[in-house]
Formats: C-alpha cells, sequence, structure tokens
C-alpha cells in the first residue's frame, strides 16, 4: 500500500491536540506545567464567550448551550487538579509515578471529549446549516487556526 503525503492532512484535530498535550507533558519540565488556575479558568470562559458568539447560539439554545460550557468548565477544572498535581509531585515523582500521572491526564481529556461529544451533538442537531457550517470549520481547524483565519480574512477584506 502506498501512503500519499495528505493522508496526515486529514488526521482528526483531537488526535493533533491529544499529541500536543502528551508531548508537552511529557517533555516539559515541572516549571513549565505551573500556571495559574485563574489564568486557566479565565481563558476557557474567554473560549466558551468566543465558541458562544461564533457560533450564533440562538436563546432557543441556550439550554443545550450551557450544557455544553459546563462541560468545557469542569474538563477544565479537571485538567487543572491533575496538572497541579503533577506539578507538586514533580520533583519526587519516580519514572513510573511520572508516566502513571501523564497517564491520568491523558485519560482525563480523553474522557472529557467522551462527555463533550452527547451534548454538542444535541446542540449541534438544534443549529442552522450556516451554525452547523461555522461549528465544522471551528473543530476542523481548531480554535486558535479559526481565529486567526478570521482575523486574516477581515484585513484582506480592506486591501
Amino acid at each position: 500500500m502506498k501512503l500519499c503525503g495528505n493522508q496526515f492532512t486529514y488526521a482528526s484535530p483531537r488526535f493533533i491536540m491529544a499529541a500536543t498535550l502528551v508531548a508537552t507533558l511529557f517533555f516539559a519540565p515541572g516549571v513549565v506545567l505551573a500556571t495559574d488556575k485563574d489564568a486557566h479558568e479565565d481563558r476557557t470562559e474567554l473560549r466558551i464567550k468566543e465558541m458562544h458568539a461564533k457560533l450564533k447560539i440562538t436563546p432557543a439554545q441556550e439550554e443545550q448551550w450551557a450544557k455544553v460550557a459546563q462541560v468545557m468548565l469542569d474538563d477544565a477544572k479537571t485538567m487543572d487538579a491533575l496538572t497541579q498535581i503533577r506539578v507538586d509531585h514533580a520533583k519526587d515523582m519516580t519514572a513510573v509515578d511520572d508516566l502513571k500521572s501523564f497517564g491520568e491526564i491523558a485519560d482525563a481529556y480523553a474522557n472529557g471529549i467522551k462527555k463533550m461529544t452527547p451534548v454538542f451533538a444535541d446542540l449541534y442537531a438544534s443549529m442552522s446549516d450556516a451554525q452547523k457550517k461555522e461549528a465544522d470549520a471551528f473543530f476542523r481547524y481548531g480554535y486558535e487556526k479559526h481565529r486567526h483565519k478570521d482575523s486574516h480574512k477581515k484585513k484582506s477584506v480592506g486591501k
């Protein structure tokens, strides 16, 4: 079987994000992992607000959106807690402890996606075609790339 050069282009964004998280946590020194919980929660809340605006959530969709937002907030708190435990014990962890800690974080990430999928699927089912197209692009290109893509469009319009 011949491999095409563009096969990796279509890799799941979730896989890429998970691999990035794994590489960051595995190779980063403990100090890099120490983050301000308030700053992380603020970033999550900002992401929720931006997604709400970007997806043009309607009043009729607010109840479903609230479930999506709650899963995102719960997941951020779980990841913060596990990361903080890892940071707090970084200096006295054995290699096996380190791998276990990393595994717990990876499992929490996967569980977060599993929790998000059905609540987002419910919201997605209620969306207009335009909202679905926006959501598809948002998830396909990722949060930061989608955000950058839009800022690039705005700049090029004025040329």
